[in-house]
């Protein structure tokens, strides 16, 4: 018989230590970092990908779990990969990993199945897909079984950055009992961890039944249980996404799934499941810095990765990643430089880790750098700010084909709107009419307007705004496609 699987992707994080590339619009999970595809996307791909290997299993469509800001791009990407029939849980309130997968077990169930749930960060990158899948097979095996099972990721060096993971007696090779969870330890305690071989990384991953993920979360921890059902049950259908109930959902208490169920596995198994961790050595990195960045893509003889239009002179073990710019670096060594549109990030490789301290000066700040790119996505395409000053903004908008803005108006500002590329259906007041290459329009303060695309290409639009104030909260919405609240 058939073992169902679904991958739940746990994607939340915003991937502070990669700014500048990683912001909270934009966090690193949906960049291509590594190869053509998203780390969202290849997490994905890892699981799905598994059926044409593996005959006895049922590979079910992905379920994500992910917040309002990040809504559209999970829904994107998830289009490209040809899943747009996957189900989007929307969480009004991060609240750990514990409450994110029982509201995923929750909706599993909902089909009257009981599949395999593989839990996944959505942020992680393996290099050894062809491993990664054995070893899932055999951990998807464990836990139809039964099991609640994780991969502990053999350690390649005392790592300070990650928790880690203690086994217990064998169960069979490469299989062992799951005996703990430590937190980020010292160098010392690290180095201690590595020389004893009984630690491994902690992954973060997890693959257990729905159902029993179920009965362990509401024996240990049965308020996480309570507030998830009454949040799902008062859930609403939004377009793409269901919207779990804000006032329930915050009920909920924050917990690891770490915390609040694997710890309390009976390890004998003689009631309840088993914990079980495998091993799993195939080139996995988390990608949570830029040094990490670096130990995933060639380096050249003095070992350094250069990326883009970059020249180097007497430079070594350095990690240069240009963007849009010509970067030159002379004499530097253990050197992180990223530069991007509206951005440059210097920083030694040791402390690398600090780069979150300037995304908390930038939100200390009341600046917008830590949060949007230089290109803001939207669901209808995207728009990128090509000059501004006092009382005016240019900005470049693409229109996807068949997409719409929002039927609209500003209290505050005027815009003139110029057509590159493409067809332009436009609204303005009581009048609608099309605008075709070169041609333009003037939409005056406190009009209602509206831009559409109602052509086959990408539609470019040069957009002049003047006036006292041109923030992206100055938008009054009337009708809009997408089911946008917020600006």
């Amino acid at each position: 018989m058939k073992i169902s699987v679904q991958a739940v992707v746990l994607s939340g994080g915003a991937g502070t230590r990669l700014w500048p590339f990683s912001r909270e619009a934009y966090p690193k999970q949906f960049l291509p970092l590594v190869g053509d595809k998203s780390l969202f996307q290849e997490t994905i791909y890892r699981v799905i990908s598994m059926g044409a290997q593996e005959g006895q299993l049922e590979l079910l469509s992905p379920l994500v779990v992910c917040n309002e800001m990040h809504r559209f791009i999970v829904a994107e990407q998830l289009r490209q990969m040809g899943l747009d029939r996957s189900a989007i849980l929307l969480e009004p309130i991060g609240k750990n990993t514990a409450p994110a997968v029982t509201l995923a077990a929750l909706y599993a169930l909902e089909d009257e199945c009981d599949p395999v749930l593989v839990v996944l960060p959505s942020d992680h990158h393996v290099e050894n897909v062809a491993e990664f899948q054995a070893r899932m097979s055999k951990a998807v095996e464990l836990a139809a079984k039964g099991d609640i099972v994780t991969f502990g990721i053999v350690a390649q060096k005392p790592e300070t950055g990650f928790g880690y993971i203690r086994r217990g007696a064998d169960i069979e090779q490469g299989v062992f009992v799951l005996d703990g969870f430590t937190e980020k330890p010292d160098a010392k305690t690290a180095a201690d961890y590595l020389a004893s071989g009984r630690y491994f990384w902690n992954s973060g991953i997890f693959i257990m039944r729905a159902g029993i993920w179920l009965d362990q979360i509401s024996r240990c921890q049965p308020a996480i249980f309570d507030s998830c059902k009454a949040a799902l049950s008062a859930s609403k259908r939004d377009g793409d996404f269901i919207r779990v109930d804000k006032d329930a959902f915050a009920q909920c208490p924050s917990d690891s799934i770490d915390y609040a169920v694997m710890e309390k596995l009976n390890t004998a198994a003689e009631e309840g499941p088993r914990g079980v961790v495998l091993a799993l050595d195939a080139g996995w990195s988390d990608l949570g810095s830029w040094p990490a960045l670096s130990e995933v893509k060639p380096a050249d003889d003095s070992g350094n990765v250069a990326i883009g239009d970059v020249f180097l002179k007497d430079t070594r073990n350095s990690l240069l990643y240009s963007q849009n710019r010509f970067l030159a670096t002379v004499g530097i060594e253990d050197v992180v430089v990223i530069e991007t549109t509206d951005a440059v990030l210097v920083a030694h490789k040791d402390r690398a880790q600090d780069v979150k301290s300037i995304t908390e000066y930038l939100k200390k700040a009341n600046r917008s750098e830590h949060v949007f790119h230089a290109k803001v996505h939207r669901p209808w395409g995207d728009y990128e700010s090509i000059d501004n000053g006092s009382r005016y903004q240019v900005k470049r908008l693409t229109i996807k084909p068949g997409a719409t803005l929002s039927l609209q108006m500003h209290h505050h500002r005027a815009e003139h709107w110029i057509v590159v590329k493409g067809t332009a259906r436009v609204t303005r007041g009581e009048d609608t009419f099309l605008l075709t290459e070169n041609e333009s329009t003037y939409i005056p303060l406190g009009i209602r307007h509206r831009l559409e695309n109602p052509g086959t290409i990408p539609l470019e639009i040069i957009e002049v705004q003047s006036g006292s104030y041109l923030g992206e909260d100055d938008i009054v919405r009337f009708e809009d496609r997408y089911h946008r609240l917020e600006s």
